[in-house]
């Protein structure tokens, strides 16, 4: 595995687990760091299975919500699947907004969206 420094991973089997290390994600060098790290994960590393945990993000850039996106493409791309757990509520409400909640599989706890991958 490569080094992450904007991201904790926790691989629980064919699931990568991930945290997020900062609370606002809103400068351009840490919303292009965590873009990287989230896409080596996929295109290095081989995962495409990944539930991205927002516990602790209070508040994030539409820049970041650009980097979801490509992460996305990637994943599907790798025939992989992502989900999102642990929105703080204004921070769903911008995917409600911008209806990305109708692209991104968010669950309300990592327990429900653990569960889901093995529906």
């Amino acid at each position: 595995m490569s080094t992450k420094r904007r991201i904790t991973v926790l691989d629980d089997g064919e699931l990568s687990i991930v945290r997020f290390v900062d609370k606002k994600i809103v400068d351009p060098a840490v919303i292009e760091a965590l873009g990287e790290e989230l896409n080596s994960l996929v295109l290095v590393d081989k995962r495409s299975t990944l539930l991205l945990n927002f516990e602790g993000v209070e508040f994030m850039s539409s820049a970041a919500l650009n980097k979801l996106i490509s992460l996305n493409s990637k994943v599907k791309a790798a025939q992989g699947r992502l989900k999102l757990c642990n929105l703080r509520a204004e921070i769903k409400e911008v995917f409600t907004l911008t209806r990305l909640d109708r692209v991104f599989d968010i669950r309300k706890t990592e327990a429900d969206a653990v569960a889901a991958f093995k529906l």
